[in-house]
């Protein structure tokens, strides 16, 4: 995704509905594949003798309160029912006697009778860029009550250069991080990079986290291959796996690599892999959109809308509020500023269910009278702050994973991409000329996924896709595209929402999700769910 820099977490643990609809879903907006084959195994149990010693590995799981990052996780973190533990992976894979890397896992151990444990259940909520540690202990909360818990142990990882994972990725400091840094460039015509600036930012990138050679295999294919390790580790024959959003991402990829190794997949919030960077950008912007647009109509209904009673006119009213902040930062109480980006951030975060329509409303209401209380709360969770002003690494992970996935662009070609999302997303754009660089260009390293992928999959057993019907992020269409690729079975659900498996809290989805993951049982293909 090298769109728009967007995560969440939590400041304090926050209710689980703002949790699941701001965090566990993930901002997904780009995606890309390859149809190159590893030298993996190519039975369960085949390993390449040079890679025998990570996959033979011993685990050795104890307390977490070590592995937090942020200070809500150091809360979570500390329950003695979450163990941890480092698993060591090659960092290139060519090159198994040179460097290595530690994934960092939390477990939540399956609640239910010994004999009933079906194996492990890997977890990723997206990102790229997302901690699936603290996923784990949502979706352990979320799905107490369930099968799924009461039989899998639940295993989240934070992938390679992400959160405890170390080397860890890392482009600027926390005072660089306040003043909104741009970690994208969707926000064209607000400070701009200049092609010595994105050098600067490679070279600043590798210099923090530790070398060129992290920068350069930090990718989905790699972390594909960390978890096919993992499985092995955790002693489970085949895996099985659920991941939102990016996460459809990163199981397809493994599905393509390791077909013969998986069990059971689950893919929620899925991203078309057939699709390249430009294309599937101008569809997901499209649905953020529809999404905000969704939201005006909603506002336009309740008294006094800050953007008033015609939704056709909001993007405008909406950008009237917003582009003064891009030279006049509006000055908050505690003496920081929201940004044009932090604004813009605190808006985007909460689409991502209608359940967040009020809160946008709220924020906007404030925006209009000068304030911006609750957008900087979202910003705030969208950037992984914690109370003391430190951040979390999830936007400079998902900037360099994805300078290894997507599309590389032209100065030119960046810009009209840019222009093409503006015009399709009126309520992002800038109001200012389109002078766009693709932060990546100065990556020594070719991206290394290569699309369309996960097509044309040999000995791949049966999997699911969920696809809620007015998904903001990763629109529907790509979740019909993903299912066919992977001839999967597609469970089609009647909504507005970003994400619903294993947090969500449907009673449908739940049931359907836990008897595949149990029992194997695909869904009927005429049933359906509604949110």
């Amino acid at each position: 995704m090298k769109a728009f820099a967007i995560h969440a977490t939590r400041g304090r643990r926050p209710r689980m509905a703002a949790t699941a609809a701001l965090v566990a879903t993930g901002l997904m907006l780009g995606a890309c594949g390859g149809s190159s084959t590893p030298d993996g195994p190519s039975a369960p149990g085949e390993i390449p003798e040079a890679l025998a010693r990570f996959y033979h590995q011993q685990l050795s799981f104890g307390p977490c309160a070590s592995y937090a990052t942020t200070s809500a996780d150091a809360i979570i973190f500390a329950n003695p029912a979450f163990t941890c533990a480092r698993l060591e992976v090659p960092l290139d894979y060519d090159n198994p006697d040179g460097r290595t890397a530690q994934i960092a896992l939390l477990r939540v151990a399956a609640k239910g009778k010994p004999d009933q444990r079906l194996g492990s259940l890997l977890l990723n909520p997206g990102g790229p860029g997302f901690s699936g540690m603290s996923y784990a202990t949502m979706a352990a909360e979320a799905s107490a009550d369930s099968p799924v818990t009461q039989q899998f142990d639940l295993i989240g990882f934070d992938p390679r250069g992400v959160g405890a994972s170390t080397p860890a990725l890392d482009c600027f400091t926390d005072a660089e991080r306040e003043a909104d840094v741009a970690l994208s460039t969707l926000n064209s015509g607000v400070n701009d990079y200049t092609e010595e600036q994105t050098r600067q930012l490679y070279e600043r990138c590798a210099r923090r986290s530790g070398g060129e050679d992290v920068l350069a295999h930090v990718g989905t294919r790699d972390v594909a291959r960390d978890m096919d390790v993992m499985r092995a580790v955790l002693g489970d024959k085949k895996l099985s796996f659920a991941g939102s959003s990016y996460g459809t991402r990163l199981g397809a990829v493994y599905a393509e690599m390791f077909p013969q190794n998986v069990r059971a997949m689950v893919l929620d919030g899925a991203v078309d892999p057939t699709t390249g960077t430009a294309a599937r950008r101008l569809v997901q912007f499209a649905g953020f959109q529809g999404g905000f647009d969704n939201m005006a109509a909603f506002c336009a209904k309740t008294p006094g809308c800050p953007l008033g009673t015609d939704p056709a006119q909001a993007s405008a009213a909406f950008q009237q509020l917003l582009q003064p902040l891009i030279d006049k930062p509006i000055a908050l109480a505690d003496g920081r500023q929201l940004t044009y980006t932090a604004a813009l951030s605190g808006v985007v975060v909460p689409l991502y269910s209608e359940e967040g329509w009020p809160v946008i409303v709220r924020g906007i209401e404030e925006l209009k009278a000068g304030s911006g209380k609750t957008l900087m709360l979202f910003r705030d969770l969208a950037q992984l702050r914690s109370a003391d002003g430190s951040y979390g690494n999830a936007s400079e992970a998902q900037l360099a994973i994805e300078c290894l996935d997507e599309e590389r662009h032209t100065p030119e070609e960046e810009s009209a991409m840019k222009r093409a999302v503006f015009e399709v997303a009126p309520f992002m754009a800038t109001g200012r000329p389109v002078r766009a660089r693709d932060l990546c260009q100065h990556w020594p390293v070719k991206p290394t996924l290569g699309y369309p992928y996960a097509q044309d999959i040999k000995g791949l057993p049966k999997t699911l896709v969920v696809s809620v019907t007015r998904d903001p992020a990763t629109p529907h269409e790509g979740g019909i595209s993903l299912a066919k690729s992977l001839g999967a079975s597609l469970l089609t659900v009647d909504g507005e929402r970003h994400g619903v498996v294993l947090i969500g809290g449907n009673a449908c989805v739940d049931g359907i999700v836990a008897d595949y993951l149990v029992n194997l049982k695909s869904p009927d293909p005429a049933r359906g769910c509604t949110l």
